[in-house]
């Protein structure tokens, strides 16, 4: 898969369910986490198995204003609301953060405001914090990967995934730069 992606939350409250989220970046193969006024330990957190935060850098900031990502990175909030792009229908962009909110709450107006785009699972109530992370991620590997498409009858693929194929070399000159230098 191209791109890389990011996965974070705001406020948490239950240390066990950011645990199994940050496990689940892991395993879905994040490049980093982030924590926004989240108070976080690997002693509080007894779900994380598989020692992520050994593996996978983790950033944390103090408020939404103090987040920074990687240049060229967007930021997806994922939230219930009804503005929302519903997940289905939603195109991830090849480098991204998603961020997610506290159990019991949502994400801040002022982190909303940042995000470049704001998702929801289509679900009638609020689902897990972990289960939602597992959700979209599963989703972006979807989407992104390099999967056979699904047959049209039940079951698996009938004819492997496509090969890819590369174009042409393509040679950068700096500006300025004249051919045959």
């Amino acid at each position: 898969m191209r791109g890389y992606f990011g996965i974070g939350a705001q406020g948490i409250s239950k240390p066990m369910n950011l645990g199994n989220l940050i496990r689940s970046a892991h395993a879905f193969g994040a490049s980093f986490v982030f924590l926004i006024d989240a108070h976080y330990s690997i002693a509080s957190a007894r779900s994380d198995t598989s020692e992520a935060e050994q593996q996978l850098p983790l950033y944390r900031f103090d408020s939404a204003a103090d987040l920074l990502l990687p240049k060229a990175c967007s930021l997806i909030g994922v939230e219930l609301i009804d503005q929302a792009v519903p997940l289905p229908s939603f195109r991830h962009p090849l480098n991204a953060a998603y961020v997610f909110g506290p159990e019991r709450g949502s994400l801040s107006p002022d982190l909303i405001a940042r995000c470049d785009h704001v998702v929801r699972i289509p679900t009638r109530f609020c689902i897990n914090l972990a289960v939602a992370g597992a959700v979209v991620m599963y989703d972006r590997m979807l989407s992104l990967g390099r999967f056979p498409a699904r047959p049209v009858r039940s079951g698996g693929p009938t004819e492997p995934p496509r090969q890819h194929v590369h174009g042409q070399p393509v040679t950068r000159r700096a500006p300025g730069d004249v051919a045959g230098d």
